[in-house]
């Protein structure tokens, strides 16, 4: 026999229930305001966040990263935003992170990606499940926690910054690293249908290959970078084979991976190009040794440059993303989610790793223990994050925000 509900989580609901309508147009608003990253001018978004937090009486602190560490990092623009909602002495504080920062639509698109559009209870636009909705689902959330449960002691931060897709470095590694928070707990923004307390790690670096230009009547005056780097990508992505051998005990962690995301170079049709970049990614599951990683992919790139008469290679390190592992403290916040969400849901939510990596592990580097939970469907795939016509079922956004407001009262209590 299922046992009874408590009084306060019908109540919770019930709230949610009651500002559902609100709760989606606060999120078409977010969505609305592109955030594309490249180029990342995320600071008008910011400033739109903050204006509407301001109708709920939340004030929202604007810690604006300074231009020139923006700049230097690839981007334009940076505020990240921190609302502290204190209750009273004792208790612990509990930080809800999401990002604003997205990738650019690209093609393909059905919808408006900043139209917002609702068909058949999904709302469809960029960022809708990764991770706008997830700024929607914890400011409902404490507003409901607020309104109803009325906790006494401990406190809830929001935190909303916007350097996910770069990293993290300069959105929360950058308020934490300058002492502007140190919650207990977090939670970040994810997915309703699983509790991810594991990701990999992720190294990507920029190749430059070179060679000698010349004209392509000619082109034995010339060396080609072009050959050059199908010759090294050959080489790289031949270690995809190895990495099937190297497998993850992680539950949602298969192996490593390593792709190539972007390459440009050449001048000009009938010139033999003289240098060409790539950029590439290398997952790495939570048992490797990054710095091994590295040395190990450097050494590949260096051989196969080695082999080609007249190339040689610049590399750069671009970004090193640790993988995330579960600290021991993590327990209370797997325990209230997991209850509450198999209580709303219907069916048990499992604890499990995920292929992706997250700001999350800017905090538990930290000693903050922290998990993964939001709104949004089963999968990346069902989500359409990163691809065309983006969504996100309504009823997703419904059912998160009411787990992470019984969680957080069943945490400040």
């Amino acid at each position: 026999m299922t046992p009874p509900t408590p009084a306060s989580s019908t109540a919770l609901d019930a709230w949610i229930d009651q500002h559902f309508d609100e709760e989606v147009r606060f999120l078409q608003a977010l969505v609305r305001v592109p955030t594309d990253t490249p180029p990342g001018n995320n600071a008008p978004h910011a400033e739109r966040t903050a204006e509407l937090l301001q109708d709920f009486g939340y004030v929202a602190e604007k810690h604006a990263v300074p231009a020139a560490d923006v700049q230097a990092y690839g981007m334009e623009s940076i505020t990240n935003l921190v609302v502290r909602r204190p209750y009273g002495s004792g208790g612990k504080t509990i930080a809800l992170n999401a990002h604003g920062d997205v990738v650019p639509p690209g093609e393909g698109w059905t919808h408006d990606p900043y139209g917002a559009e609702i068909v058949d209870g999904k709302m469809y636009g960029r960022a809708t499940a990764v991770s706008k909705s997830d700024f929607a689902s914890f400011t409902f959330a404490v507003r409901a926690l607020e309104a109803v449960a009325q906790p006494t002691q401990g406190a809830v931060e929001l935190h909303f910054t916007y350097d996910e897709e770069f990293g993290g470095e300069l959105g929360p590694g950058w308020l934490l690293k300058n002492g502007l928070t140190k919650p207990d707990l977090m939670i970040a923004a994810g997915f309703s249908y699983e509790v991810v307390t594991a990701h990999n790690g992720c190294l990507q670096m920029e190749v430059t290959v070179h060679g000698k230009m010349a004209h392509a009547a000619v082109p034995h005056t010339g060396v080609d970078a072009l050959q050059g780097a199908v010759h090294i990508l050959n080489a790289l992505y031949a270690q995809n084979q190895e990495y099937l051998k190297v497998t993850s005990k992680v539950e949602g962690i298969q192996h490593p991976y390593l792709n190539v995301g972007r390459i440009e170079g050449g001048t000009n049709t009938n010139v033999v190009p003289g240098r060409v970049t790539f950029k590439l990614d290398r997952r790495m599951i939570p048992e490797e040794n990054p710095v091994e990683v590295e040395a190990t992919i450097r050494r590949v790139i260096e051989q196969a440059a080695a082999e080609r008469a007249g190339i040689s290679v610049d590399i750069k390190r671009l970004l090193l993303a640790n993988a995330m592992t579960p600290l021991a403290g993590n327990k209370s916040l797997v325990d209230a989610i997991q209850k509450h969400a198999e209580a709303v849901l219907g069916e048990p939510v499992p604890a499990v790793g995920t292929p992706l990596y997250t700001d999350v592990r800017l905090y538990v580097e930290r000693g903050i223990p922290g998990v993964i939970y939001g709104a949004g469907p089963r999968t990346v795939l069902e989500s359409h994050a990163k691809r065309a016509d983006e969504r996100l079922d309504l009823e997703d956004l419904r059912r998160a925000t009411k787990v992470i407001a019984r969680a957080l009262s069943d945490l400040l209590a």
